[in-house]
């Protein structure tokens, strides 16, 4: 376990005259507030802020974020108060600890939400303090390295979570290492069958290309020599996310992957980066398309580097990356290597994001800030959150020449929506470089861009199928919802009054006498117009909704926490064999997606679709991202029956004689049946296979992925997304 004196050694490494007593009066505070209490592992709790703390140690932080991370769990684990931190420790540290903290006092409706406005909170406190995040972070880490110790079902969620917000919030802060660790932890407990097969093919290539890196390294030196420039050259292979996600991305196969090894070449100065690239392509000749100057125009992280892919020795694709050694040291640690923790003018706290060269640091969190504000829904917030931090930039110019940030593939309506909303609501046409170009058309990096506006124009639904900004779909789908929303209530208030008619009750005179209200109280409907869309989006049915108006017309005791339940005949009840657990739905038909066929074990969501009920789709299904989030429900496995599931494998091997009889077997003996396969052989001697198999749970899956490859002739053994 981690001590406090290791901790405190770091921190007099790289700060003169450190405040130790702070960081030793934390720890001994946290210890005894945590006395006694074990983490899942068997370790003492106090172990887990001892290695938060020290994770922002090694980042060079200071004591006060050091004490933070000491403290960041007795607010919402004990007895103890942000008050009292701030009593004992000061403001500063009190105000980091409160942000990191969870809403955890406060009851919400879903996981879902919860989670958003946990979220929510961070993004307010980090845009106060960055250094919240950086605590957050290490937290996290330190929790993703740890996690086999929790139920594989929080696993997933927990990876998901971090991979989706924490991994793209350490990368805009320009922390590669603890990003690079995140998502490498995301895969292993998200696709475990890919994650341990990549991890295997990996080693058997550092294995094989050790001697190759050492060749490359030797002849980069050696030109380096020859022309009298000072650099240091490291060789790596890159890690195995970036990999996976390449593979997906262009729908490769391990083999296939020619980039793997990059070279990073790091010297002294600017001059020399550019001299050493012009070195580098006169030696190897670039991949064409493959070169990127993050010298001239850094990313919003602030991250600086030449990249080029090259031809190497041996015919191999090698990445190389050129950079001085104060780039590096912002590469490897981002906002951590040139954050000013001091004060900044009277009554300034030190580590507020002030001034104005860090103020444009954090554009992006600005914008985050702004657009945050204008969703109430918190899955919405979450699904543009999510959207917008995995974004590379492209920039682009107005015709005034100011230049403008934008998401890769951004189009001309994500500039629009940039320069302001009303352009952007009524962009009728663009102009690139001078030329008119269709409204879907990608901006390039340089690209000088015009808007030609027209009052008449609204937004469109076509929009949100090539928008990259979260700015833009919010405001594309805010117009569509107000349209779609008019719509649902004149259909919810025509279901109402048709089937208050079968009941011989009078909706209208209901709803002007105040009686309706009543009852959309109980549906968690502040008004009769948010009723009427319920209806009309199908999340309550008319028939419920009238039974409770009876009710309340004719003085019927019911329980008033919940909506009226009536006795149906057995063969109109719910199936129990369903083993879903629907929140908000009453009695409707429920189908699972053939997009992501989720397993019992998958964290899962719900989509009402019109006509067709409650569609079931897994949390990570890429189709989720662009659903309406008024029509998604909290949706849990509870107690599932043990019937078949469906879901896609695909297995790569040797092609020999009585392969496919041998997986065959195999997936009988483990009580997997095929439904449906398709076979291809390569020229290489080996055979792509996919099937449609059923199984029972995913812990089932896996556990037959593991057999199929643990057979000699298969290198691969997947699930498909």
């Amino acid at each position: 376990m981690i001590r406090i004196n290791e901790i405190t050694d770091l921190i007099s490494s790289y700060i003169d005259k450190p405040d130790l007593d702070l960081v030793q009066r934390a720890y001994i505070f946290a210890a005894q507030a945590h006395d006694g209490v074990v983490r899942r592992s068997g370790e003492p709790y106090i172990s887990h802020p001892m290695n938060v703390a020290h994770l922002l140690a090694k980042m060079q932080l200071d004591e006060a974020t050091v004490a933070a991370g000491l403290l960041h769990d007795t607010v919402e684990d004990t007895d103890t108060t942000v008050d009292e931190i701030e009593e004992l420790f000061g403001e500063e540290v009190a105000d980091i600890v409160d942000g990191v903290t969870k809403i955890s006092k406060m009851q919400f409706e879903s996981r879902a939400v919860a989670q958003a406005e946990n979220i929510r909170k961070l993004i307010l406190a980090m845009a106060e303090d960055i250094r919240v995040l950086m605590v957050k972070l290490a937290d996290r880490l330190h929790n993703m390295r740890t996690l086999e110790f929790m139920k594989s079902f929080k696993q997933q969620l927990i990876a998901e979570e971090t991979l989706d917000i924490y991994a793209p919030l350490a990368n805009r802060l320009g922390l590669h290492r603890i990003k690079t660790e995140l998502e490498d932890l995301c895969l292993k407990y998200l696709k475990p069958d890919v994650y341990e097969q990549l991890q295997e093919a990996v080693s058997e290539h550092r294995a094989a290309g050790g001697e190759y890196i050492e060749k490359v390294i030797e002849i980069i030196n050696d030109m380096l020599a020859r022309n009298k420039i000072k650099g240091n050259v490291h060789g790596r292979t890159k890690h195995l996310h970036s990999i996976h996600v390449k593979m997906e991305q262009q729908n490769l196969m391990f083999d296939q992957i020619y980039d793997l090894i990059a070279f990073r070449i790091i010297v002294g100065s600017i001059k020399d980066c550019y001299a050493v690239l012009g070195l580098i392509h006169a030696m190897w000749k670039p991949v064409t398309g493959r070169f990127k100057d993050y010298i001239s125009i850094p990313k919003a992280n602030m991250y600086q580097s030449l990249h080029s892919t090259v031809i190497g020795p041996e015919g191999e694709r090698i990445e190389v990356q050129i950079r001085t050694d104060e780039m590096h040291k912002v590469a490897e640690y981002g906002v951590a290597a040139h954050w000013q923790y001091k004060e900044v003018g009277k009554g300034r706290k030190a580590g507020r994001t002030s001034g104005t060269r860090d103020a444009e640091r954090f554009t992006w969190l600005r914008q985050i800030m702004d657009w945050q504000r204008e969703l109430s829904d918190p899955r919405e917030f979450m699904a543009s959150l999510r959207f917008d931090l995995f974004q590379e930039e492209v920039y682009v110019f107005t015709p005034n020449g100011d230049i403008k940030e934008l998401p890769e593939g951004a189009t001309p309506v994500d500039f629009a929506y940039s320069i302001h909303s009303e352009v952007g609501d009524h962009c009728a046409g663009a102009k690139i470089n001078g030329r008119i170009v269709p409204l879907h058309m990608p901006l390039k990096n340089g690209d000088s861009v015009e808007i030609i506006t027209d009052n008449h124009r609204n937004p469109s639904r076509d929009w949100l199928k090539f928008v990259k900004t979260a700015k833009a779909r919010t405001r594309i789908k805010q117009y569509i919802r107000t349209v779609e929303r008019e719509r649902s209530m004149a259909l919810g208030r025509e279901l109402l009054e048709k089937e208050g008619r079968r009941y011989g009750v009078n909706v209208q005179k209901a709803a002007k006498d105040g009686d309706l209200l009543k009852v959309a109280g109980l549906f968690n409907s502040g008004s009769l117009e948010d009723l009427y869309c319920q209806v009309g989006f199908s999340r309550f049915t008319p028939r419920k909704v009238v039974k409770r108006l009876y009710a309340e017309l004719n003085g019927e005791t019911l329980d008033m926490r919940k909506p009226a339940e009536t006795k149906e005949p057995e063969d109109r009840k719910k199936p129990k064999s369903e083993g879903l657990n629907i929140s908000g739905v009453d009695n409707m038909l429920v189908r699972f997606a053939s997009c992501c066929n989720p397993l019992p074990g998958d964290p899962i969501v719900g989509y009402i679709t019109r006509g067709r009920g409650v569609t079931i789709h897994r949390h990570s299904c890429h189709n989720v991202r662009n659903f309406e989030p008024e029509r998604l429900l909290t949706v849990t496995w509870e107690g599932a029956e043990e019937k078949p599931y469906p879901v896609n494998i695909r297995i790569k091997c040797r092609n020999e004689l009585g392969m496919l009889a041998k997986i065959s077997s195999l997936l009988t003996e483990q009580h997997v049946n095929i439904t449906a396969g398709t076979f291809s052989s390569s020229v290489d001697g080996t055979s792509l296979l996919e099937f449609t198999v059923e199984v029972k749970d995913l812990d089932q899956l896996y556990a037959t992925l593991k057999k199929v490859k643990s057979l000699n002739a298969v290198s691969e053994a997947l699930r498909l997304s």
